[in-house]
């Protein structure tokens, strides 16, 4: 057989299906002479799968005790695109965490130790917020991401925003976070002297370029997305007093869209579980918060700005109407 590659599967098949196989048997079976065997078992080697040779009057090769290896030859950018796919699917799931390290594991026992080690280290730069990730970006962008993260290389992206303008952005990559539905990078704009969060669907080239960086003493990259979030630079800067408990607040106002911290507005040493928390919420709209603000069903006091009042108070009166009393809605 010409083709090394066929021919290398077809030694795997012959290795799996019995114990060992001598250099002449291998010989025969691949119609090819016993330098070009062992030639081809030294290859599978040095790719790292484990064939070990047997020395003696009737020595050969076999596998390593207990290991097989698939007849798949799988590229990282392959892996990168399964452990997407296993992303998407792990809601469906009832133990999705377990199904995905299962899947995971079959396939990198098909690589060799050396790529199967080196898609580990760039696996483990993807984190994921509780939130799940229903949208798989392209796995040659997410992969060249990832080995930017894991090898702290500076990034040349071109980039498309929300509203359609395509810029160039020279980054310093912290981490590739999934978070509701979507895979964003959070990185150092070098431009802009900033931390930036960037969706990984709107990259559409990324390369790396000369130069390394050293990466930021906070190294949560999940929670360095949310504080960006929380933060970002919205036309409406909201101010709440809520009393209540952290929790409950959370469960209407998560991390990602406001930031908690404890207040003395009100009475000064209210208890445990109903404790005042100045809430901040940058946002780019207010029509949402009216009905959060009834979901709550809480004491809230509106700080600012003077439109959420007004937008509030209409809310108000609309309700009253409904329920066929505005009598007060004046």
């Amino acid at each position: 057989m010409a083709d090394t590659t066929a021919r290398a599967l077809q030694l795997l098949e012959l290795l799996q299906s019995a114990q060992q196989r001598t250099v002449a048997e291998l010989s025969d079976r691949l119609g090819v002479d016993e330098r070009t065997v062992r030639r081809d078992m030294a290859r599978l080697v040095d790719l790292g799968l484990p064939v070990e040779t047997m020395r003696g009057r009737y020595g050969g090769y076999r596998l390593a005790p207990g290991r097989r290896v698939l007849p798949l030859m799988f590229s990282s950018e392959e892996v990168v695109a399964v452990y997407l796919g296993l992303a998407r699917a792990q809601a469906a799931s009832r133990e999705p965490e377990i199904a995905a390290q299962t899947a995971l594991s079959k396939i990198k026992r098909a690589l060799p130790t050396a790529d199967a080690e080196r898609i580990d280290a760039l696996l483990g730069v993807m984190t994921r917020t509780s939130e799940q990730c229903d949208v798989a970006p392209d796995p040659a962008v997410m992969l060249t991401l990832a080995e930017a993260v894991d090898l702290r290389h500076v990034l040349d992206l071109r980039y498309v925003s929300g509203q359609g303008v395509p810029s160039r952005r020279t980054i310093h990559p912290y981490g590739l976070v999934a978070h509701s539905d979507r895979w964003y990078l959070v990185a150092f704009d070098t431009d802009r002297q900033e931390e930036r969060t960037f969706r990984v669907d709107r990259i559409r080239t990324a390369r790396s370029i000369r130069g390394t960086f050293a990466p930021p003493p906070q190294s949560d990259a999940a929670g360095r997305l949310l504080d960006l979030f929380v933060t970002a630079d919205y036309r409406w800067h909201v101010v709440l007093h809520i009393r209540g408990t952290e929790g409950h607040i959370r469960g209407h106002l998560p991390r990602s869209v406001a930031r908690l911290d404890r207040s003395d507005h009100g009475h000064v040493g209210a208890p445990e579980d109903a404790t005042w928390y100045r809430t901040e919420i940058h946002a780019a709209a207010l029509d949402w918060l009216p009905p959060v603000i009834a979901a709550l069903d809480c004491e809230v006091v509106i700080d600012r700005p003077d439109e959420l009042r007004t937008r509030v108070r209409a809310a108000a009166a609309w309700m009253l109407r409904a329920a066929g009393d505005d009598r007060d809605s004046t």
